[in-house]
Parts: C-alpha cells; structure tokens; sequence
C-alpha cells in the first residue's frame, strides 16, 4: 500500500471531526468479535446494495443453514435463493462459496483463524488475492472481523471525508483507504469509521443534506465554501493601468 503523509494542520482536523461527531451521536458501539467468517460473508452481500437488502439476505441464509460448513456444501441453487434480497444472487452465491472453500477448517467449520497471527500486511493481501474481495471488502474484514488495523472507505464514509476537505478531491476511494489510515490513529479507526457511516446517512446524504443540522459545518470545507461571501468580479481597468 502507498505511504501517505498528511500535513500536522489536517490530522488536526480529522481530530476535530472526530470529536465534533462523538460529541454529536455519542461514543459508537463497537460488537466484540464472535464471527469473523460472517463478518466476510455480510460483506460480500453488502456490495452495492442497500443495508436493509444485504441485512435481510445476511439474516435468511444464517436462519436456514447455520453453520459456514452447511453454506459451503449446500447446492448453489439453495444459496442463491436465500440471499436473493441482496440482488446478484447468482454472482454473489459463487463468491460465497468460493470463499467459504478457500477457508482452512477449525473445528470443522471454515476460519479465519489463521490470518489473526499474520502481519495486517499479509492478512490485507490474502484477502486482495481471493476473487471479489476490493479495498473495502478487506478493509471491513480486518477491522471488525480480526480487530486488525484498517480503515474501510465505503460511499457514506468516501463523500463525508471529502466534504469536510479530509480526502483530497482528486483521490480515488481505493487510495483513500491508506489516506485515512495515515490520517486517523489506529485506535480510532473503528470508531471514527462508524462515527463517518452514521453521519452519512443520517445527515451528509448524497442527495439533499441537511447542512443546517450539521454539527461539522463550522469544520466542512463544502459548507463554507457554498456559504462564504463571494469576491466581486473585477471591474473594468482603469485607463492608463
């Protein structure tokens, strides 16, 4: 990954959006880690679709076979039924299973175990190496489902940072997953993570945000830069100038 190196006045700023946005929600509750292959799996279904979509089909597959085992050896058909509320039934059964066959057993039961002694260096690029796994996707799965550091960029969190002038403007998602692991201490990439998504939703919408509301307007590059007085534009020059 690509070494990043924010300047000291912008990781101010990222504390101060943190702050500003703890202050405003409340400290994020962070689940202790007791599935890491579902965690793998519930982001695989949240590929773009909706939370409630990939919530739903998360929630039927767990409901009809209950074991990552039983996912792995049940005909594709069943599992594409079951996660057809997540879209790309067929697309996302493959994936799943590929997954699940590609997780040495523990216990009997595909695990991720064995990537919680590799170096976050190793456990990101197995990850990368296994077939619709993106940025993000890894990101999410080191971060919450092995508690090692990452920080996921996903759409709430990309369109935040870069209106509050966090992000620069010209980077890419993918790159911004370094970016915020440069600019963010490792101790506060869950909950700053989980701090931007909330935000995202709720008030930095995509379409029609509610800046009025906002507790990071006096810190948003967007909002003061539409507010901001404009200069006039420059009159006629003046004869003999």
């Amino acid at each position: 990954m690509t070494e990043y190196a924010p300047s000291p006045a912008l990781r101010r700023r990222a504390r101060t959006v943190d702050r500003l946005l703890e202050a405003f929600y409340g400290p994020p509750r962070i689940r202790p880690v007791r599935d890491p292959v579902g965690v793998l799996v519930r982001a695989v279904l949240s590929q773009n679709t909706s939370d409630r979509n990939s919530d739903r089909a998360f929630t039927r597959l767990r409901e009809r076979l209950r074991t990552w085992r039983a996912v792995r050896d049940a005909p594709l058909r069943t599992v594409e039924a079951l996660i057809r509320p997540a879209g790309l039934s067929t697309v996302r059964a493959r994936r799943i299973r590929t997954l699940l066959r590609a997780l040495p057993e523990a216990g009997g039961e595909p695990s991720l175990d064995f990537l919680r002694s590799a170096s976050p260096e190793e456990a990101r690029a197995w990850l990368l190496g296994q077939p619709g796994i993106g940025p993000k996707t890894a990101a999410i799965v080191l971060l919450f489902g092995l508690r090692l550091p990452a920080f996921p960029v996903d759409t709430h969190v990309y369109r935040v940072t870069r209106r509050v002038g966090l992000v620069p403007s010209g980077m890419s998602r993918e790159a911004a997953h370094g970016w915020m692991e440069a600019l963010v201490p490792p101790e506060r990439y869950a909950p700053f993570h989980l701090l931007l998504v909330r935000h995202g939703r709720e008030i930095c919408r995509a379409h029609a945000p509610r800046c009025t509301g906002c507790p990071l307007r006096r810190a948003c590059a967007a909002y003061v830069g539409r507010t901001s007085p404009q200069p006039a534009p420059p009159g006629p020059p003046r004869a003999g100038l």
